[in-house]
């Protein structure tokens, strides 16, 4: 059922709300994807707080018409899905990661730092380890010597119990 104009405002109300806190948005082709995929994509997107979407494009380029995303707009052709989010790599991430399993994701265009960005692009944005990897890498290399010092107290400690004994 098509939608009425009011409806049409609201759809792109909502994506423009969505554009104007994004960092990134990146472009797939989805053509031939099943239902069973789609709903596997979405439930990973929402795992990443990732705001994953179809629409019709000319809705999407009123909804970034203005914005710093406008150059995004000449890419806009085909049936596409729009992945958006507020951190900087996860839409680039759930996108590439699902392209990698079937190749009836297509990858064509993606949006970071006030430049549009190819497929080679997106993919090099989805290696970066997000902020959570990040921070238990950060975590990890804080604890190391925390750790060695307190395995080298309980071997000390264990070797004056048997000197004791």
């Amino acid at each position: 059922m098509p939608l009425n104009r009011e409806d049409k405002r609201a759809v792109v109300a909502k994506i423009s709300a969505k554009v104007a806190k994004a960092q990134t948005i990146v472009l797939a082709e989805y053509r031939g994807i099943s239902v069973g995929d789609l709903t596997h994509l979405r439930a990973k997107a929402y795992e990443q707080h990732v705001y994953l979407c179809v629409l019709k494009n000319t809705l999407a380029r009123k909804a970034v018409m203005g914005t710093p995303f406008a150059p995004l707009a000449e890419h806009m052709r085909g049936p596409l899905i729009y992945s958006i989010s507020d951190d900087v790599i996860p839409a680039a991430k759930v996108i590439y990661d699902f392209s990698k399993a079937t190749d009836k994701l297509v990858i064509k265009a993606g949006f970071y730092e006030g430049k549009v960005i190819n497929k080679v692009d997106v993919q090099a944005l989805a290696s970066i380890p997000s902020r959570e990897e990040l921070l238990v890498r950060l975590l990890s290399v804080i604890q190391a010597p925390v750790y060695s010092f307190t395995y080298a107290l309980a071997i000390l400690a264990e070797k004056r119990q048997s000197e004791a004994a």
